[in-house]
């Protein structure tokens, strides 16, 4: 869990020193906007960007009642991040899960990909697709209730 707040809180810690070093240097104003900035950058770079991850397991369970496609993702990823935003309101119909937080996902993505940790992959109906469209996955959800 602790290392998808790595990047996050590295991007907290840099930007409060290059902006002490702004203040400091007599600009308070680019120091607020550097600190703004790499805030925001640590924002979009925490799991609190991604709808609530649950475990591969329960996402299985769900996907194969419901026929919601499963996108296994990890923080930081520049690639999960194009497709959250994309997807926009319509990720929340997806089932995530966090591999940096569930081993069994991690092993699901490696099973996928040649033993490899590539994300965004998205399984649907059983199917693995890597790093696949926003508009093709928002086309495979089934319509909403």
């Amino acid at each position: 869990m602790t290392r998808a707040w790595v990047l996050p809180m590295s991007l907290v810690v840099c930007g409060a020193l290059v902006a002490t070093t702004q203040f400091v240097g007599g600009s308070p104003g680019v120091a607020v906007a550097l600190l703004l900035m790499f805030g925001l950058l640590a924002g979009l770079h925490s799991p609190l960007v991604f709808p609530r991850s649950i475990g591969a397991e329960e996402a299985q369970r769900r996907s194969a009642v419901d026929g919601r496609p499963i996108v296994y993702w990890r923080a930081g990823c520049k690639y999960c991040l194009r497709l959250r935003f994309r997807l926009g309101r319509s990720a929340r119909r997806l089932h995530w899960v966090d591999i940096w937080r569930d081993p069994a996902g991690a092993s699901a993505v490696r099973a996928a990909n040649d033993g490899d940790e590539t994300v965004p992959t998205v399984m649907v109906a059983g199917r693995p697709h890597v790093n696949p469209d926003p508009e093709w996955v928002r086309r495979r959800l089934p319509p909403a209730a």
